[in-house]
């Protein structure tokens, strides 16, 4: 029998040169995420912003990262990187979330960090608020940043999860680990960092090949 599950999308997230930028485009990765956390080794800072936008226009889907942001922070990302949506890695609740969305009237992407099946079961909370959910592995108690430091959590608990929104999986994938998490959660995005650099905030361009192609071929 055919598989006509339709491919994942794919986000090469935490870019912030032109290099990588080329990279996720020759690539034919679907999103791009700019993060505009200040403490994050891939933070972008809004001057480097309006080029890669450019730069992105036309290939790439433009999603921004924030951690609990202020209004006027968010308002100035989204001017400067052109941003096509708004991606909470934070504690912001559901009325947060609808706020953002009805005031810049982006897709708003919340991020559920998930340790067991009650994180998932979350998810259903934002459901009229926010517009996609990527599930990402919690960090541990006192870590310094929300994501990006290449944890993964038991993708066995999406296999049956069939929640009210669109969601994408992040966390600890790599090359050679996304083809498997694709096949086991039929994720409809899959969300790459860390897995695919060299360094930390450091995009090595050969990875970001491989994750691609081995996400296609899932």
């Amino acid at each position: 029998m055919n598989d006509t599950r339709p491919a994942s999308a794919i986000k090469i997230c935490g870019v912030t040169t032109r290099d990588a930028l080329d990279a996720a485009i020759h690539a034919r990765a679907t999103h791009v995420g700019f993060n505009f956390f200040p403490p994050s080794p891939r933070f972008l800072h809004l001057g480097q912003a309006p080029a890669l936008a450019a730069q992105a226009e036309g290939h790439l889907v433009r999603v921004g990262v924030f951690v609990d942001a202020a209004d006027d922070a968010i308002a100035d990302a989204v001017a400067a990187a052109r941003l096509d949506a708004i991606q909470l890695h934070g504690k912001e609740d559901p009325a947060r979330a609808a706020q953002l969305r009805a005031r810049f009237g982006k897709p708003v992407w919340k991020v559920m960090s998930v340790a067991g099946p009650e994180d998932i079961a979350r998810a259903d909370l934002y459901a009229g608020t926010a517009d996609f959910i990527l599930f990402d592995a919690k960090t541990p108690k006192g870590a310094a940043l929300p994501g990006g430091l290449g944890l993964a959590f038991d993708w066995n608990l999406l296999r049956a999860y069939r929640g009210p929104l669109p969601w994408g999986l992040a966390g600890g994938l790599s090359p050679a680990s996304v083809a498997e998490a694709v096949r086991g959660t039929a994720a409809s995005l899959v969300d790459v960092s860390s897995g695919v650099e060299s360094a930390p905030g450091v995009k090595n361009a050969e990875l970001i090949r491989a994750f691609c192609l081995n996400a296609r071929g899932a």
